[in-house]
């Protein structure tokens, strides 16, 4: 593919295909559309090359800073950062705004529900098809005999949950929003205290019985102790659209060949 591939040139800067080649490995495509990859590293690598040409028009000099990872920013990430932050004009947030976002939005903002569910566990690889279908064929057996007799719960996790749970009839004691696996804890978010859940539940694990023993759904948090976080969210957001303005007019004025931006990719090239 890569040799086939053109040279990108920026206002008279030319991007190598090999060097677009070598970011494109950085890019998720469908297998079957191979050259998205090299068109979304060219778009990357674009941007990148006008962020340096305005860092040298506006006469900055690289300054690298200490990142959170105690890693130290190169020279281009230097400047790139110095190009934002002497060309972007991003308004204050103000409370007026957080507190709409919070009135709109109040259910989003709850303290994190506690739950005490018991499982039992038919662990199966999520790439065996057949042995997933078995599974969840005995699960839906064994559900129908603990809404029978739920005492039986117990007795069958012992005897065939593949959790070490099972060693306490598969009560998993007190567990948190984000303590399990999305699919698991989408069950745990509807499942009412005392329950059982009526179907088998697929995760990446298995296949699970899920049981409610007790439930705390949390309570909603008041403004002043979301406030700095929604304000937070705010911000970035109206930071990300005026860095995306400013690139988008970067790339209006600029003298581009080898790939259009304006196009989605696809049809880019």
């Amino acid at each position: 593919m890569t040799p086939l591939m053109p040279a990108v040139i920026v206002n008279g800067e030319t991007i190598p295909s090999a060097a677009i080649a070598a970011e494109a490995q950085n890019h998720n495509a469908p297998t079957d559309k191979p050259g998205w990859a090299w068109q979304a590293a060219a778009r990357a690598m674009v941007v990148r090359a006008l962020l340096l040409q305005e860092a040298g028009r506006l006469g900055l000099s690289p300054d690298p800073q200490m990142l959170e990872d105690d890693k130290q920013e190169t020279d281009d990430e230097s400047l790139i950062r110095a190009v934002l932050d002497t060309e972007l004009d991003v308004a204050d947030v103000s409370e007026a705004e957080c507190q709409e976002i919070y009135d709109t939005r109040t259910e989003i903002f709850r303290a994190p529900s506690l739950f005490q569910p018991a499982h039992i566990l038919f662990a199966v690889s999520p790439e065996d098809v057949d042995a997933r279908q078995v599974a969840k064929k005995n699960a839906a057996e064994f559900i129908g005999t603990i809404q029978k007799n739920p005492k039986a719960f117990a007795d069958i996790a012992k005897t065939n949950s593949d959790c070490p749970s099972k060693d306490a009839g598969g009560t998993l004691g007190q567990i948190g929003s984000g303590d399990t696996v999305p699919e698991f804890e989408a069950v745990l978010n509807i499942l009412p205290a005392g329950a059982l859940h009526p179907d088998p539940v697929e995760t990446r694990f298995g296949i699970h019985i899920i049981r409610m023993d007790e439930k705390a759904n949390g309570e909603v948090l008041p403004f002043d102790a979301v406030k700095s976080q929604i304000k937070e969210k705010l911000e970035q957001v109206a930071w990300g659209r005026a860095a995306q303005a400013l690139t988008q007019q970067l790339v209006a004025s600029a003298d581009i060949i080898g790939i259009d931006l304006s196009k989605p990719i696809g049809e880019a090239a």
